[in-house]
C-alpha cells in the first residue's frame, strides 16, 4: 500500500445502477471509454458491500488483471479486487483508477484509494461470494461504453 497525494482525492461521478436478479444482484455500469465502465463497475461492486461514504482514501492498493477476451479481463479484474477484500489485507477501496488498458493483449493495471475494511466502522452490506460470468454483457458504443456482471451473494 501507498500514501494519497491530493491529486488522488478526485471523486468521480457515480455512473452506475443496481439491477435485480434472481438469488444475486446485476451489477450495469457505464462510462464514455470502456476503462471508464470498467472503473465504474469496481466501484458498484465495493458501494453494495458497504456504504461507501464511510470508506477513507488513506491508503493505495495496486492491482494486476489479466484475461484471453474483454469478458475474462473484466471478470478478473474485478476479482483480483474481491480477493483483496476478503483477505489480508482486507482492503476496500472508495474508487478505483485503471492506469493501464492494455485491450490487446487482455491486461489492466489499477489501483484502489481506500482503506482496511474495519467492522463498526464500515457498515456491512451484502457478502460478495464472487463474480461470475452468468449473463456478463460488455457493450461498446461510441457515445457510451456499458458493462453488465452478476456478482454471487
Amino acid at each position: 500500500m501507498s500514501i494519497i497525494t491530493e491529486e488522488d482525492w478526485y471523486l468521480p461521478s457515480q455512473k452506475y445502477e443496481y439491477l435485480d436478479h434472481t438469488a444475486d444482484v446485476q451489477l450495469h455500469a457505464w462510462g464514455d471509454s470502456l476503462k471508464e465502465a470498467f472503473e465504474q463497475c469496481a466501484n458498484a461492486m465495493f458501494g453494495y458491500i458497504t456504504s461507501i461514504e464511510y470508506v477513507e482514501m488513506k491508503d493505495i492498493f495496486n492491482i494486476e488483471a489479466e484475461g484471453h477476451d474483454l469478458d475474462s479481463l473484466l471478470f478478473h479484474f474485478l476479482d483480483e479486487f474481491l480477493f483483496n477484500f476478503s483477505a489480508e489485507p482486507f482492503f476496500i477501496p472508495r474508487k478505483v483508477e485503471i492506469l493501464e488498458f492494455d485491450r490487446e493483449n487482455f491486461k489492466i493495471k489499477a489501483r484502489g484509494f481506500g482503506e482496511t475494511f474495519q467492522i463498526g466502522k464500515h457498515p456491512q452490506g451484502a457478502d460478495v461470494k464472487a463474480i461470475t460470468y452468468s449473463n456478463m454483457q460488455i457493450h461498446e458504443n461510441k457515445d457510451k461504453c456499458e458493462v453488465f456482471v452478476i456478482i454471487d451473494i
